[in-house]
């Protein structure tokens, strides 16, 4: 009986997938307010946590500059960021995503701000498996119109390769053991952060960011 079912979901996967694929394919992004705004200069803002992971924040705002500088954007210093509003008495994200964004624009000069949420970060453990996962949503707002110009989410697993053990059983629940002890021991979701927030805030990818005014393809978009 359980030899049929598997042969039976075997079977079926390639069609549930297709039919997935076929059906989930996002509607075609509207820049109209992002073309019309040519922001230069952008102003991350420390990313709200909503992961029990207290180090989430600092990982993801310790990697979201790259992908926004190599798409042709001047990004604002997060140290120096983070530092001003320490200064001014803001130690919180969820206080700093408050701001108006005028007084945002005031302080710090830039055309738009990047506000980012974290809704997973960390390892979920299984009986058979232990898996990294980072999963972030963000929106680029004009900080002087307080207009928004764009959102996107992305996300990104540690077990994205897939699971290639041959051991039966009791290889995979060793796999599993040795991976929840190097999951325990050393910060694992670092890496997939980085990997997470290189396709959210990545230009040309389908529906994402814009290339900003430093890049070469700033004028063929």
């Amino acid at each position: 009986m359980i030899g049929r079912i598997l042969k039976l979901s075997a079977c079926l996967a390639p069609l549930v997938l297709a039919v997935g694929c076929a059906g989930t394919k996002p509607a075609p992004y509207d820049y109209t307010a992002f073309k019309a705004a040519k922001p230069r200069s952008i102003l991350v803002l420390p990313p709200l946590n909503n992961s029990p992971e207290v180090n989430a924040g600092n990982s993801v705002y310790a990697q979201v500059t790259y992908p926004l500088a190599e798409a042709g954007y001047y990004v604002l210093p997060v140290a120096l960021v983070n530092e001003t509003f320490k200064q001014n008495g803001m130690t919180t994200s969820a206080d700093i995503h408050q701001l108006p964004t005028a007084k945002l624009q005031e302080i710090f000069g830039a055309d738009a701000g990047m506000y980012i949420t974290i809704n997973k970060y960390g390892s979920t453990y299984t009986v058979l498996d232990s898996v990294v996962v980072v999963a972030a949503e963000a929106k680029l707002v004009d900080l002087k119109s307080g207009t928004v110009l764009w959102t996107g989410a992305a996300s990104a697993s540690s077990n994205e390769g897939g699971n290639n053990n041959t051991g039966g059983l009791i290889g995979a629940l060793v796999a599993a053991a040795v991976k929840q002890v190097i999951n325990s021991t050393t910060d694992q979701s670092h890496p997939v952060a980085g990997v997470a927030s290189t396709r959210l805030l990545s230009a040309g990818l389908n529906n994402g960011m814009l290339y900003g005014p430093r890049s070469v393809n700033y004028q063929k978009q």
